[in-house]
């Protein structure tokens, strides 16, 4: 039987935690009790990945009445998680899969790269053999007449935000190729809404600030905007471009990867099934215990009954592929990963490219300084992680990671 959820002593809101207080860093766990301080908080969830995060604890679920903090969605509005399983299998595969991720390099700009010009979506490929035409191309004229209406200062960034949609960026994103128990092969990536979604985020947490009913908050980094306000209407309206934008982002790329993977693997003849797209930081309206709340999620996925979600480790650990199972204690929710055990700064003085290379043996991945703060060893144990939610989900598939893209 599952030992969890614990509470958390000294929160004021209900507090319920999948990890133990002991395994939590203490300062995540005092960020954790001055959410539960806040006046509009109804109920806090702390999910197995838990860490410190600017203003709202990464791995946190907060059930709010009429009020939103931006950053217990963060500035990444959208990020999340896309997987497609194909009908190839390991047997498939080259010996050497350099050449491949080469080319998906080539294909996907990463870091601070964008594409050259905007891609063009009416030239891609649905992923799916099965669908009809790409979710990329539904709505597009309309998705992006809506960016003229987004607040603050952004309207001299089109060009770029257009060029950045379907690129990966850096730090924690990538994209694999892994291969789950029975040999098949999955491909996934883990990205969000680039620099748009952190100008919009920023913009409006400034504002936050300045609302003369967030004078006296504990920290300062957790203002609200609350309903019913132009504020929090322009926030939400923003938001939600920024959400589509992420999710449409991941789409693009993913059409892009299965295109190379089609091209190198030709004479296997590879087909792909429809993609599962998830968001980890994002706003929602649902119904607690017969009452609507906004709920955010920071670093955590939504797992409703029968809803598909993904959980992925670090850079050469794996993933998991999850079946909700609509647990209310959680608000239907689950990690979205296995969450950062130390810091990039930490990782970078404790770890070289010498261990990242050991660390990362058999997986065809960069292997250099430049990534050493996404070295296995800052990250929690993924298996752990996964174990503690047994509740939440059920796993459907463990994956294992052959190459990993990183910027």
């Amino acid at each position: 039987m599952n030992e969890f959820p614990v509470t958390l002593p000294g929160a004021r809101a209900p507090t319920l935690m999948w990890a133990h207080e002991h395994d939590v860093e203490p300062a995540a766990l005092q960020q954790l009790r001055n959410i539960a301080a806040l006046p509009w908080v109804e109920g806090l969830r702390v999910m197995p990945d838990v860490h410190l995060g600017k203003g709202a604890t990464v791995g946190s679920v907060i059930a709010m009445r009429d009020a939103v903090s931006p950053n217990a969605v963060g500035v990444d509005i959208g990020c999340g998680m896309i997987g497609v399983r194909t009908s190839l299998t390991a047997d498939d595969l080259p010996d050497d899969l350099g050449p491949l991720r080469s080319a998906i390099e080539a294909a996907v700009p990463v870091g601070w790269k964008g594409h050259a010009e905007p891609v063009d979506l009416a030239r891609l490929r649905p992923v799916s053999d099965r669908a009809h035409t790409s979710e990329t191309l539904r709505g597009a004229d309309a998705f992006w007449d809506r960016f003229t209406g987004l607040h603050g200062r952004v309207s001299d960034l089109e060009g770029r935000v257009r060029r950045q949609l379907g690129t990966l960026g850096g730090g924690n994103h990538f994209i694999e190729l892994c291969v789950d128990e029975t040999g098949q092969v999955w491909l996934q990536l883990h990205s969000g809404s680039r620099n748009i979604g952190k100008t919009l985020a920023e913009q409006h947490v400034a504002i936050a600030k300045r609302l003369p009913h967030n004078d006296g908050l504990v920290d300062r980094d957790l203002a609200v905007f609350l309903g019913g306000t132009p504020e929090m209407d322009a926030y939400l309206t923003d938001l939600r471009w920024a959400q589509e934008y992420a999710a449409r982002s991941r789409a693009v790329m993913m059409a892009l990867v299965v295109d190379v993977v089609r091209t190198h693997l030709a004479a296997a003849a590879p087909t792909f099934d429809e993609a599962v797209n998830v968001h980890q930081n994002y706003v929602a309206t649902e119904t607690v215990d017969g009452t609507e709340l906004v709920v955010t999620r920071k670093g955590a996925i939504r797992a409703g009954t029968g809803e598909l979600g993904l959980i992925p480790g670090s850079m050469g650990t794996g993933s998991y592929v999850v079946r909700g199972l609509g647990n209310p204690a959680s608000y239907w929710s689950a990690s979205h990963g296995a969450g950062r055990r130390m810091s990039r700064t930490a990782a970078r003085k404790r770890f070289t490219a010498a261990d990242l290379a050991a660390q990362t043996a058999g997986v065809e991945c960069r292997k250099d300084e430049g990534v050493v703060d996404e070295i296995p060893g800052a990250y929690k144990d993924l298996d752990a992680v996964v174990a503690a939610q047994s509740d939440l989900v059920e796993i459907v598939a463990r994956l294992t990671t052959l190459l990993c893209v990183k910027g």
